[in-house]
């Protein structure tokens, strides 16, 4: 019997991570990416928890250590870039802002792709243009011109999935009311290891974190009630940004000065909400099946840990439909705490009056003293996110 066919789309983090255990269950696994060539761009991610025990499993943890961030930890800072508390940098696969493994998302999907693609083959520099199932298979229409047939299709896409939209056109997005622009500016003598968070006020932070190239991982957030600006020009973008965090102090003036020349995007937070993540013989997988946004805190984990849950159901049922049924059984209850934001996240952690500033840093106080790593509740619930909180599946034996 010939090997199955199927098609990812996607080579950011979960489809790479498909392919790879697809790949090794028997499958031909043909990978597609819209991007020419790897995107090397990317700020600051974490892997946690279960997600852990998946680059273990593939051979790939003690790479990702090597080539992480060097983030020391996260330091908050107040008014006039006061510190308001610190926390150090965990030493175990799941607590604190600052996970042991943090890397650069290009970085890590560098690793996935070398992994792979001596088993995998890769089309770059096209997309999905149409897709038609049939009860034996789906043919695909790519917008190059190409044509081909595939057992099984896994859209491994963002948020803002086109693929997606194609055959789950009942996607909802739920807003969470903030913009984040990630850029990347150039490391000045006086900048440090650590990710500094500055709480801006009226509903701003600004971020620093550090990256092992050299530069500054740096972002804006903002919470606002206009939405579509992630659609807008650049140059509508920057404007809106520098009226938005004019006068905010610190370092704020300084990332403002790189919108001129830096590369950066620009998103408007939403998790993504579906009543299933298959129909027919085409599943989903990361963040179009579930964004839970970067504020989660476990976006990383979601995607590793759902790729090699996938791919485990499929290995060890026969029936698409039994495979699919059954990774959605497991990965659920696991999408469902990893969307399930602390109270008033993202909001209070970007406070708009001087009230709710002074009350974060209280927050932050407790969550950064010994008593909360054994009390836990929402200031502990506000630094750890529930990376832990699932176990995966053992892999199927031949």
């Amino acid at each position: 019997m010939p090997s199955p066919t199927v098609l990812v789309s996607g080579a950011s983090i979960a489809g790479p991570t498909t392919a790879s255990w697809l790949a090794r269950a028997g499958y031909e696994v043909t990978v597609v990416e819209r991007f020419a060539a790897l995107r090397d761009d990317g700020q600051n991610i974490d892997v946690r928890g279960a997600a852990r025990e998946v680059l273990r499993r593939m051979g790939l943890e003690d790479a990702a250590l090597a080539a992480g961030t060097g983030e020391q930890g996260t330091v908050f800072l107040g008014e006039g870039g006061r510190e308001l508390a610190r926390f150090p940098a965990s030493t175990d696969d799941t607590s604190g802002p600052t996970a042991e493994m943090e890397i650069l998302r290009g970085r890590l999907g560098e690793l996935l792709h070398d992994h792979t693609r001596d088993a995998v083959r890769y089309l770059f520099d096209d997309q999905i243009a149409g897709l038609a199932q049939d009860l034996d298979g789906v043919d695909v229409s790519f917008a190059s011109g190409r044509e081909e047939r595939f057992d099984l299709v896994v859209l491994a896409e963002g948020v803002s999935s086109r693929s997606r939209d194609l055959v789950f056109p009942a996607a909802s997005r739920e807003y969470l009311g903030m913009v984040i622009a990630y850029l990347t500016i150039p490391r000045q003598d006086d900048d440090t290891d650590w990710w500094r968070w500055y709480v801006a006020g009226r509903g701003r932070g600004v971020n620093l974190r550090p990256d092992d190239v050299g530069t500054i991982r740096a972002s804006l957030n903002v919470i606002t009630e206009t939405r579509g600006l992630d659609d807008q020009p650049r140059e509508v973008q920057v404007a809106a940004l520098r009226r938005a965090f004019a006068g905010a102090g610190w370092q704020t003036d300084r990332v403002l000065a790189a919108l001129d020349d830096a590369p950066f995007y620009l998103e408007d937070l939403a998790q993504v909400h579906l009543d299933s993540w298959s129909t027919g013989r085409i599943a989903l997988v990361g963040d179009a099946a579930w964004c839970a946004t970067p504020v989660s805190g476990i976006g990383t984990t979601l995607a590793l840990t759902g790729a090699y849950t996938l791919a485990a159901a499929l290995a060890g049922n026969t029936d698409h439909r039994t495979a699919f049924a059954e990774y959605e059984q497991r990965m659920r209850p696991f999408v469902d705490k990893g969307q399930s934001l602390p109270p008033g996240v993202p909001q209070v952690a970007n406070p708009r009056t001087e009230l709710g500033r002074r009350a974060f840093g209280a927050v932050l106080r407790v969550a950064a003293s010994p008593l909360a790593a054994k009390v836990g509740g929402v200031a502990g619930r506000f630094t750890t996110p529930p990376a832990d909180k699932y176990e995966l599946p053992a892999w199927p034996a031949a």
